[in-house]
């Protein structure tokens, strides 16, 4: 096999899209001023991306467990084989962990999570003073962490497409 299955190519982008909007809406909630309609709604529909994006991680790793990555190139060094499963394998966690953690936070401000305004999330932690801002700082610190590792991501690809032409882009494109 030499490319990912279509469900695979479909989530992938799917979720680097979400996770792109949910970064721009993120950055774009937090310096607006006071507590306005506009900046509520914007932090719902940044929860209900997170909630999203959670959900589909478990799906994709699961697809991912039946259905394994293509084999990389012979022409691949070994220490790069080993990188980009490192990569990956830390992208996972993080696309598991950043929403986890906003969602733990929004708790801890005693904020629950209703998901499309409709479905309410399970409350698994009470309004705490005291995690509220470390959850935050561990929220803020993931979503960093996850922006530099996604640009490493993406130019690893970039660099693999036009520099080594050697088909990895073209595995996980449409």
């Amino acid at each position: 096999m030499t490319r990912y299955t279509l469900p695979a190519i479909v989530l992938h982008w799917l979720m680097a899209l979400l996770i792109i909007w949910a970064f721009t809406l993120g950055l774009r909630m937090v310096d607006m001023p006071g507590l306005t309609p506009d900046k509520l709604k914007y932090f719902s529909w940044h929860k209900w991306l997170g909630v999203t994006v959670l959900g589909l991680a478990c799906v994709r790793l699961l697809w991912r467990v039946f259905h394994p990555a293509p084999a990389y190139p012979a022409s691949m060094p070994r220490w790069q084989q080993k990188a980009a499963n490192g990569l990956h394998a830390f992208l996972y966690l993080l696309i598991f962990i950043v929403p986890l953690s906003g969602y733990f936070y929004s708790l801890a401000d005693g904020v629950p999570v209703v998901y499309l305004g409709v479905i309410p999330l399970p409350v698994l932690m009470e309004k705490n003073a005291v995690w509220k801002p470390i959850l935050k700082e561990l929220h803020d610190t993931l979503t960093t962490v996850l922006l530099v590792v996604f640009c490493l991501h993406v130019l690893a690809a970039l660099k693999h497409h036009f520099i080594d032409k050697d088909g990895i882009f073209k595995r996980m494109w449409l």
